[in-house]
């Protein structure tokens, strides 16, 4: 059997010192080095074998962190795990201890096409860390050479309107990692956020709808608006892509930052329908007398359909196995929730006819959170805003 182990990061603006990604914001040395050191820190208690990464400005700023969790790690190997003098230095507990440096691993870095560089109007792009390298050269999706038009449809003389996206807010990062006799699919993704697209004139200072002196409740609502859609095409992105490679035959995982929850429709649009448990009842598509229902065949045809190009959420598998309260990866105005997933395809799902291996288990560092409300609540202006999250895989030889 061949374990291994991949995580989703959103480490929450890493970049260098002294540079403005947002308009005043900026780290001094100090918090710079603050900053890597809580992050090299969280990269240990991890020690994935695969890390995907997201609001990353800077490659070389990752790549501190790395070096410093490296450093850190091999320190506490020489100071915590027992020499080959000592008798019980092959106790199973001493390998889960090990921290294992990431000497020879595979970085693939997707910086955001929409980042021009501009102190104070920067952005974010995504990367993907891993211990056993990469098979091709990594892919990024985001300009879209051929945009996608969502056309409402026909609904009175003038039509129901239409939306187009040309370009993704952010990268999807796609790479081929070989685990084992296996070379599975990865993606990692960094969806357009909740915060409402406001458009600022031409020569405004800034969006009429960001004066909140000028409270507009409905333009502000309408910026939602833009920000849902937005969030919601790049989600069929992704799940175009993802279909692309399950029906190719590579198994797959989803990573990522989905800034919704697992019940959301752009989260959703990203697994793929649920098939119902018998389409045996329901009216054809071409129906021509209330008795023209689906056949047993077709029923049995439809769901297999459905279900090879599902994806199954890691956390909804591990809380169906456990007696856990909750699981949640972010916080904002006294709401949990889990916006950072891990999705698989079938072949990691035991009994599918697919099967390659499973999920044994499902982990999230998320004590670090808070929203602010409590004063107890410990400082994490430099700390990520997110809940880490681990998928601990097992793959069949």
């Amino acid at each position: 059997m061949t374990e291994f182990t991949i995580a989703s990061f959103n480490v929450k603006n890493l970049i260098g010192a002294d540079q403005e990604y947002y308009r005043f914001q900026s780290y001094t040395p100090e918090e710079y080095a603050w900053k890597v050191d809580w992050l090299a820190e969280q990269m240990q208690a991890m020690n994935a074998d695969i890390v995907c990464f997201q609001e990353i400005f800077e490659e070389s700023a990752l790549r501190d962190v790395i070096v410093e969790a490296d450093r850190q790690g091999t320190l506490g190997n020489d100071a915590h795990l027992p020499d080959a003098s000592k008798r019980y230095r092959r106790k199973a507990i001493f390998n889960k201890l090990e921290y294992h440096p990431y000497t020879g691993a595979a970085l693939a870095v997707a910086p955001n096409l929409n980042d021009t560089g501009e102190a104070g109007r920067r952005r974010p792009g995504v990367a993907i860390l891993s211990r056993f390298g990469f098979v091709y050269e990594p892919e990024v999706i985001q300009h879209l050479s051929e945009p996608v038009e969502i056309d409402f449809g026909p609904m009175g003389a003038t039509g129901g309107g239409r939306f187009t996206l040309t370009r993704l807010s952010r990268p999807i990062l796609k790479v081929r990692v070989p685990v084992g006799d296996q070379v599975v699919t990865v993606f990692t993704c960094h969806l357009k956020s909740k915060l409402g697209e406001f458009l600022r004139p031409d020569g405004a200072a800034f969006a009429p709808e960001a004066d909140l002196t000028a409270y507009d409740p409905v333009a502000r609502a309408l910026g939602s608006v833009r920000a849902s859609l937005r969030r919601m095409a790049e989600a069929w992105v992704l799940r175009r892509a993802v279909v692309a490679e399950i029906e190719a035959g590579h198994p797959v995982l989803v990573t990522g930052d989905f800034n919704d929850g697992a019940n959301a429709v752009s989260s959703e649009i990203i697994s793929g329908e649920h098939p119902f448990k018998n389409y045996a009842w329901m009216l054809r598509h071409d129906a021509e007398t209330p008795r023209d229902r689906y056949s047993e065949a077709e029923d049995t045809d439809i769901r297999e359909a459905m279900d090879s190009v599902r994806l199954h959420s890691a956390e909804a598998q591990f809380v169906r196995k456990s007696s856990r309260d909750m699981i949640y990866t972010a916080a904002f105005g006294g709401v949990y929730e889990s916006i950072d997933q891990i999705y698989m395809s079938r072949h990691f799902i035991e009994g599918s006819p697919d099967n390659i291996g499973r999920m044994e288990y499902f982990s999230v560092l998320n004590d670090h959170l808070t929203d602010g409300s409590h004063p107890e609540a410990p400082y994490n202006k430099l700390a990520s805003d997110h809940g880490q999250i681990i998928a601990h895989m097992r793959l069949r030889t």
